[in-house]
């Protein structure tokens, strides 16, 4: 390896590890007892011990780190494996593993979950951010009520909008939140929730 490609390397390492630690600053502040109301790229800067303008040239602005943080989430939540779902051949297996992932996923940071969502009801363009990650579910739930639907031959337009958007909501981080209460995991919760699932799928996708 050449002098320069070596030096590339290490730099290159470097900004990551600069990366991921004011990533993690970023998720200490949100978990943090009055971190979350005063939330901001100075406090976060401070946190990760490095200047306001190297946060700021990471990330771009604060829901880019925001963001970053998002995708953080799901890389540790795994996410990844959503594909392996779709790829069920039995669509009622598919809804259980998808249900069972999204149980993980909103287990893995809990606390840091429900405060970037209720910081996305405060702000405008971060929750643009979520929005668009919540559309990834919408279509996710599209394609397993559509798969269901075309078992059971059923295919009303309505029905199928009824039963997609029953289903996007039970899938929320807000109903596993409160099915799991304070005391249990939400990955504890994923039958219950797979079980809900099924019932509205009778009730708004009867066979045919």
């Amino acid at each position: 390896m050449s002098p320069r490609a070596y030096r590339l390397g290490q730099r290159q390492a470097t900004t990551e590890q600069t990366r991921m630690r004011i990533i993690n600053a970023t998720r200490e502040l949100l978990m943090a007892e009055n971190g979350f109301s005063q939330f901001s790229m100075e406090l976060v800067a401070k946190q990760a011990d490095v200047a306001r303008m190297t946060v700021y040239h990471q990330f771009g602005s604060k829901t880019g780190l925001l963001e970053a943080l998002c995708d953080s989430l799901a890389a540790s939540g795994g996410m990844e494996q959503l594909a392996s779902a779709f790829r069920q051949p039995d669509p009622y297996a598919a809804l259980e593993q998808y249900i069972t992932i999204f149980s993980h996923f909103w287990n893995t940071d809990r606390l840091v979950t429900r405060r970037l969502r209720a910081l996305a009801a405060l702000d405008p363009e971060f929750e643009q951010v979520i929005r668009k990650r919540d559309e990834r579910r919408t279509k996710g739930t599209s394609v397993l009520i559509n798969r269901i639907a075309e078992q059971r031959g059923s295919s009303s337009a309505e029905t199928l909008t009824k039963a997609s958007n029953a289903l996007f909501a039970l899938l929320s981080f807000e109903s596993f939140d409160s099915l799991a209460g304070p005391d249990r995991s939400l990955e504890d919760v994923a039958p219950l929730v797979y079980q809900i699932a099924l019932g509205a799928i009778d009730r708004l996708l009867p066979p045919h």
